[in-house]
């Protein structure tokens, strides 16, 4: 449809590997949730460049691709164009784990599909992820965990059940 907005799309993993190679895709309305690697890979650096100065790496991501960014990891940052960078709290030494950046693609997602603009899906995805880890770290009492352990919590914080 001419003149319609772009659809609302969260990028991750591979997508985000590929977005070098894509220079004049539309991403307004798009969220991308890349980690210091994939970060780098997108702007030309090693992953610890983008370590070295997060805000610049992050400011350097919106400028060039035009999106809502979420730069995972400890301190992860959000910011959107011609918004205002935001440290999110709640990033646990227990969410180090394979496959806990994929729950909370999916949790911004399933946001952006409901109709929230990619700055508050990430916002409210973030709190929904770190909340959903700290309750899930109480109940269990365990150093670390996996992606599952976020289940039961995030369904508790929806209104849902426990299934």
């Amino acid at each position: 449809m001419l003149g319609a907005a772009p659809a609302a799309r969260v990028l991750d993993a591979d997508a985000l590997n590929l977005l070098p190679r894509a220079a004049h895709a539309d991403l307004s309305g798009a969220a991308l949730t890349p980690h210091p690697g994939e970060a780098g890979r997108m702007l030309g650096q090693d992953a610890a460049t983008v370590q070295a100065d997060r805000f610049a790496a992050l400011a350097a991501l919106v400028e060039r691709y035009g999106a809502t960014v979420v730069l995972k990891g400890a301190g992860t940052l959000a910011a959107a164009p011609a918004g205002v960078t935001r440290l999110l709290p709640g990033a646990r030494p227990a969410m180090a784990a394979g496959g806990m950046g994929d729950v909370l693609t999916g949790i911004v997602g399933a946001l952006l599909a409901q109709g929230l603009a990619p700055a508050l899906a990430a916002d409210c995805g973030l709190w929904l992820h770190a909340t959903a880890a700290e309750r899930a770290a109480a109940a269990t009492g365990a150093p670390g965990l996996l992606p599952g352990d976020l289940m039961a919590p995030l369904a508790r914080a929806r209104g849902g059940r426990d299934g």
